[in-house]
């Protein structure tokens, strides 16, 4: 089996292929066939692969196939890694990836471009599982600079509309910026360790003391992040994703809930133990999540379209995804990953189901009453609103209660950050939830033809809803007479080279658990209450609240014109410099001085010698007769 564990990324490889080169020809339902056939192939080996490394020494599989990279000091094998770390990874790529696939069946089926969107869809899945299952930094940049590319082709889909070409290009070009910090960051690790194969590098650390002030760890660590930030979404690098909305639905729930933007958790994880060396680097990154998530949970409240709602979503939940890592809890900010992939693939598929029952409508002020009309599509969201609000017993509520509790241990400041940001999810969640599925109808000839979707949308839409729930018995945690079972499992992993996992020192109690636990389920459960009961009737409350806080209401709704500021304080400038350089260089000088100056005087050298040719020989014997009288007056005076 382990000979073969190459075929986990390369299957869906094929499938990419044989989707670019033959789908036209072969029809929807070879490409059906294969898209689906490929990527389940994958998640049956990656499983087979799961309980081999679970057998293995240390849960852990090294697999080197060939020396890919061999220059000087530089030796970088083609190899996998099978640990608990990257084979969850795994698992929740492909399988998450297959229901996702499935769904796309029903919801693209009337595209032209359906051999495409596989193409591109399966060419996604090779990339992020190259990611997580590489063996070294090269190997794993390889996947990550791939999903950036795949997430071009999926965001700008419809490149025939401006808005999903720009869109594309956007999320591009800020992944650029962060890619650029994570090269650095790669090179600064080979100067400190002389090597860029993460057992390697992790198994040297391993006899090094934490930096106590800023040094090449630091600095090293930093840069990835930087790195982190553009992939996961990140204040500053964050504007690309809810952009990203512009593709069809299906890639918003694949890129926001298991594959892209967790990349950027997925490294740190990875690199734990490098981490845990550098504390700066560690406070800098809870700080960063944790005003993310409460940032873009505040811009969630009064958006309108469906999708941007959920798209704000995640990009505060990756915000409590790193204040967990920021605070040295890195089993609970993966627990969230995983938690977060089942219900935030659900909710997107979800709305997406909407959206497909609505004919193309994603105004939520255009929607209600379709609880009755679209039942499956509703109990699942349901689900998922109470996986993400953090509603007892969900799977959500031991991810997100587990950072939070770390979190108060770190910096009660940080700690009310995220309680706060957990406010307002809960809240927004439910305004959604009401103005979609509560109240009258409030675009009539849309809700005349609603209709619920297919079983290729509303099977995996069923499978996630119970996914998302049992997702939490791999973190029930101690003082629930659970074990946080999936902290020792991811232990190998994180504590590579280190005597034991990183974590937070264990200097909390039950009693102030149990306690910040009630306070942020309470003011949770009162929040999704107060949007409830706000919504369900329709919009009238929030039109009244946008007259009378006008200022407050324009801020919030319009994203507190952050896209407006980069637009007028760095594009509008730069495409200005731009603009004076091009016309400078290349209009003035280059096409001017240097092209059509020369062919302008030329031009008018041949016009006026031109005068003088009158083809009347007299002219030319006159003129020839000068000619030597001018050359005897030369050469003999």
């Amino acid at each position: 089996m382990q000979r073969i564990a190459w075929l986990i990324p390369v299957l869906p490889l094929l499938g990419s292929a044989f989707h670019g080169l033959l789908g036209k020809r072969a029809g929807k339902a070879a490409v059906t066939a294969v898209a689906l056939g490929t990527v389940g192939a994958s998640f049956a080996l990656a499983l087979a692969l799961f309980f081999a490394a679970k057998a293995a020494p240390g849960h852990r599989l090294d697999l080197a196939y060939f020396d890919w990279m061999a220059v000087g000091d530089l030796r970088v094998p083609f190899g996998l890694v099978f640990d608990p770390l990257s084979s969850v990874m795994a698992l929740v790529v492909a399988g998450i990836g297959l229901l996702i696939h499935l769904y796309s069946v029903g919801y693209m089926w009337e595209e032209e471009g359906y051999a495409r969107y596989f193409c591109y869809l399966n060419l996604f899945v090779f990339f992020m599982l190259t990611l997580v299952l590489g063996s070294s930094l090269p190997l794993l940049f390889v996947g990550w600079e791939g999903v950036g590319l795949c997430s071009y082709l999926l965001i700008g889909y419809y490149f025939e509309t401006e808005l999903a070409s720009a869109a594309g290009l956007k999320a591009f070009l800020f992944n650029r910026v962060g890619d650029l910090g994570m090269i650095v960051g790669m090179m600064a690790l080979f100067a400190a360790f002389g090597t860029l194969t993460v057992g390697d590098i992790l198994g040297r650390a391993g006899h090094l003391a934490p930096e106590a002030s800023f040094g090449v760890i630091t600095f090293a660590t930093l840069m990835m992040f930087v790195g982190a930030t553009g992939k996961s979404a990140q204040i500053p690098l964050y504007l690309w994703l809810p952009d990203a909305m512009a593709g069809p639905t299906p890639v918003s729930a694949l890129i926001h809930a298991a594959t892209m933007v967790t990349s950027g958790i997925y490294l740190i994880c990875r690199l734990a133990p490098l981490y845990e060396l550098a504390p700066t680097t560690m406070t800098i990154v809870a700080w960063t999540g944790g005003i993310t998530a409460l940032f873009a949970a505040t811009i969630g409240l009064f958006q309108r379209d469906i999708k941007k709602v959920l798209a704000y979503s995640t990009v505060s939940q990756l915000g409590y995804m790193f204040l967990g890592l920021g605070a040295a809890g890195f089993a609970a900010g993966f627990f969230h990953v995983f938690t977060h992939a089942w219900f935030k693939a659900l909710l997107f598929l979800g709305a997406g189901s909407v959206i497909h029952g609505l004919h193309h409508q994603q105004d939520l002020f255009r929607m209600g009453g379709l609880k009755d009309r679209m039942p499956v599509t509703f109990w699942t969201m349901l689900i998922a609103t109470l996986c993400i609000m953090g509603f007892p017993g969900t799977s959500g509520f031991f991810s997100k209660d587990e950072i939070l509790y770390l979190a108060f241990l770190k910096s009660p400041a940080l700690y009310v950050v995220g309680l706060l940001g957990a406010v307002c999810t809960a809240f927004y969640m439910w305004r959604l939830m009401a103005l979609t599925f509560w109240g009258k109808p409030r675009d009539h000839h849309a809700h005349e033809h609603a209709h619920e979707s297919p079983w290729t949308m509303t099977l995996p839409l069923a499978l996630l809803a119970a996914g998302a729930l049992l997702a939490g018995l791999l973190g029930l945690p101690k003082i629930w007479g659970g074990t946080f079972a999936i902290e020792g499992w991811l232990e190998p992993a994180l504590a590579f080279g280190k005597a034991e996992a990183p974590g937070a020192a264990e200097h909390g109690s039950h009693a102030l658990a149990w306690g910040l636990m009630a306070l942020s389920t309470t003011l949770a459960l009162a929040s999704g209450l107060a949007g409830f009961l706000i919504y369900r009737k329709g919009t009238a409350s929030e039109e009244a609240f946008a007259e009378r806080n006008p200022a407050l209401y324009r801020v919030l709704a319009n994203k507190y014109f952050v896209d407006e500021g980069v637009e007028a304080g760095l594009l509008a400038p730069v495409r200005w410099i731009a603009n004076l350089a091009w016309k400078f260089f290349d209009v003035i000088l280059i096409d001017g001085v240097g092209v059509n100056l020369p062919g302008a005087l030329a031009r008018i050298a041949g016009d006026f010698t031109a005068r003088t040719q009158t083809g009347r020989v007299r002219n030319y014997a006159l003129g020839m007769a000068f000619g030597t009288v001018l050359l005897l007056w030369i050469f003999l005076r």
